[in-house]
């Protein structure tokens, strides 16, 4: 009987850690700059990527402040496999293997702003789609594999596998609606998730979120339809 008791209670507190969670029309809130809260996902995939689709909505008034981390996937190889940043001058950075490209824009993402990006080895490119609107595609670390095991994390920016933490880099806002697919999406699919439509993401799934939560960061209803 102390046998299975103390089983249930792992199974117990293994669920409330690790446990999928629909996340439909919520959004993680952080809501002040930090270096210790973060929210780390757990992939539906462990497989290293040749090709990825990114899509998430964000709202924050950092923008004309200072640059911050948008999503930021480590591997134990490289602490930059997959990094999406937010430069204060006017720009996106998007890296793949430590290897990036930038994309400006013309007007600083002050409202709840929407993005995609798209990168896939055999060819290395690079899609960048900001609330719908696609910017002009580029080229990236062609031939390159993702490796597996990632530690995903929103909030922060990695510096090594899973931590070193800034909270200078630190995003202070909202964060919602994180979909990633092990593929390129087509733009009629881009347009369909813009829209709010579901196309089964499977390597991070937004309707069906493994995540942990770390520090002063809340789950709220989206400020965005």
């Amino acid at each position: 009987m102390e046998k299975l008791l103390w089983c249930l209670l792992i199974m117990i507190s293994f669920s409330q850690t690790f446990g999928h969670e629909d996340m439909f029309k919520k959004a993680f809130v952080f809501p002040k700059e930090s270096d210790t809260s973060y929210v780390s996902l757990e992939a539906e995939s462990k497989k290293p990527l040749n090709a990825f689709t990114v899509c998430l909505h964000f709202y924050t008034a950092l923008s004309t402040i200072r640059s911050f981390s948008v999503f930021s996937y480590a591997t134990k190889k490289n602490s930059n496999d997959i990094l999406i940043y937010w430069n204060k001058d006017k720009q996106y950075t998007f890296g793949v293997g430590g290897a990036e490209v930038r994309f400006m824009v013309s007007e600083i993402p002050e409202a709840p702003t929407h993005i995609c990006a798209s990168w896939e080895s055999a060819t290395g490119i690079v899609e960048f789609w900001i609330d719908g609107k696609p910017k002009v595609r580029k080229s990236l670390h062609k031939g390159y594999t993702v490796g597996p095991d990632a530690s995903i994390i929103l909030g922060q920016e990695q510096d090594s596998y899973g931590g070193d933490f800034d909270a200078k880099q630190s995003l202070v806002g909202d964060m919602g609606d994180v979909n990633m697919w092990d593929f390129v999406l087509s733009p009629e699919q881009i347009n369909t998730v813009y829209v709010g439509g579901t196309l089964s993401p499977n390597v991070l799934n937004w309707r069906a979120l493994n995540y942990k939560a770390q520090g002063d960061v809340f789950i709220k209803p989206q400020l965005w339809s």
